[in-house]
């Protein structure tokens, strides 16, 4: 029988057949030909793929500025919740920013008869500098949450100050074109000058609200970065929804800051008053309140993998023990496997494991490497046949059956296929002899005893 070289298959039921018998040699009879019956049982399809341990969500928070790691408040293996202060960052940049526009906030305003034309650019201009400066703070912080509430807060004082400066330029018109006087027109400009300045003081405080680093996720601390594993990312290691910052692609708008890399044989941990640049990876959350697998599956077995389906799953890291998983999702778009084909990523919710002789399993790490085996068809009650029995005849499936004490070819039609035994849905009755074993040395009208 013609195997698929991608897919192992597993039986689920005991002895289901009677015991072969050989036949005896006899004039130029083969011998080693194996005998025995179709009878009923259970089979069960299995597709194994590769996998790994994934967590619930990661979080690798970064440093927003330039500056220098001024307090770390958390240590390796420390559990947190969400919102917990982690460290915090000393940028004299972000300093020199929030006093340049505090001392902006406190000054008098600069409008005059004689400037009261050119003011409104100039406030125009000093707002559109300081909001570029606002983007681009932002975009350094990688705290999906945290950066896209500075973003919100921007377009907001953006749009606010936008509406102040169109009145104030339709005031200016007005005292143009004699038709108000130039009071009214004053007062809009410094109305509108008075806003520039108090939103650039309060995007500044907000930037430097930004330099104490707090938990996205509740979870597990480690220092610095989330190492990639087996050549992947960190996204590799959660599961479907969990949440991830600090990574190339991660969702709020703008590319976080690329993650600066450890020099090779370096702790990538910044120690205590060490330096940081935007983007220097601070402390990783990893949230392994539930754990998940991903499996890799190849494209001729995924439309076999149903949600909700079972399977059974070996970690290379726990010899002996045996963990349960569910089939939660399964990707719509595919992945190029390890081996240069399409396979398609299936999402697991792994359950407790059992040790080699019946204690409780160690805990998995996300990442671990792990052998997942899915159940994708089973049949009960079912007329089943020894693999070996099944034959591949000019493209279709036989199987020789003793009927009159000689061999005939009888073409069958094959349901769920374990690796031993296989389900044979219509050609053969229960109960009908076959040949088990040596098939290859049969013919058509041989005698058999």
């Amino acid at each position: 029988m013609s195997r698929h070289p991608r897919r192992t298959f597993a039986l689920i039921t005991a002895a289901i057949l009677l015991p072969t018998l050989t036949a005896a040699s006899c004039g130029d009879e083969p011998s080693g030909v194996g005998l025995g019956i179709a009878a009923r049982g259970s089979v069960a399809e299995i597709v194994e793929a590769p996998g790994s341990v994934t967590a619930r969500a990661a979080a690798t928070v970064t440093s927003p500025a330039e500056g220098t790691l001024a307090d770390l408040r958390v240590t390796p293996g420390q559990r947190v919740d969400k919102g917990t202060v982690l460290a915090v960052i000393d940028s004299p940049a972000v300093a020199d920013r929030l006093a340049d526009a505090e001392r902006g906030l406190n000054a008098a305003p600069s409008i005059s008869t004689g400037n009261y034309v050119t003011a409104g650019t100039s406030t125009d201009q000093r707002a559109g500098k300081a909001f570029d400066a606002a983007r681009e703070a932002a975009a350094k912080v990688t705290d999906t949450d945290v950066r896209a509430a500075l973003l919100a807060q921007i377009d907001a004082a953006e749009q606010q100050y936008d509406a102040a400066s169109a009145a104030a330029a339709r005031a200016v018109r007005s005292v143009q074109e004699g038709l108000a006087g130039l009071q009214r027109a004053l007062g809009a400009l410094t109305a509108a000058q008075q806003l520039q300045a108090k939103q650039a003081y309060d995007l500044a405080v907000a930037a430097d609200d930004a330099l104490t680093l707090r938990a996205p996720v509740a979870g597990v601390v480690q220092l610095g970065g989330a190492p990639a594993a087996s050549g992947g990312s960190l996204t590799d290691l959660l599961s479907a929804g969990g949440a991830t910052t600090g990574q190339a692609g991660a969702t709020g708008g703008l590319p976080a800051a690329p993650a600066a890399a450890a020099p090779a044989g370096a702790d990538p941990a910044i120690p205590e008053g060490g330096p940081v640049s935007p983007g220097t990876p601070i402390v990783t959350v990893v949230d392994v309140s539930r754990l998940g697998l991903t499996a890799e599956v190849d494209e001729t077995d995924i439309l076999l993998v149903k949600p909700g389906g079972t399977a059974t799953v070996e970690l290379d890291a726990a010899t002996g023990a045996d963990y349960r998983a569910t089939v939660r999702s399964i990707d719509q778009l595919p992945t190029t496997s390890a081996r240069g084909g399409v396979s398609y990523r299936v999402r697991l919710d792994l359950g407790q494991g059992t040790a080699e002789g019946g204690g409780v399993a160690p805990t998995p790490r996300p990442g671990m490497s792990a052998v997942v085996r899915l159940r994708v068809r089973e049949a009960d009650d079912a007329v089943t046949v020894p693999a070996s029995a099944v034959v591949d005849a000019d493209g279709k499936s036989t199987v020789w059956a003793v009927r009159g004490g000689k061999a005939e070819r009888a073409s069958v039609t094959l349901g769920v296929q374990g690796e031993d035994v296989v389900q044979v849905t219509t050609g053969l009755d229960d109960g009908q002899r076959i040949v088990v074993s040596g098939a290859d040395q049969v013919r058509a009208g041989q005698e058999l005893p």
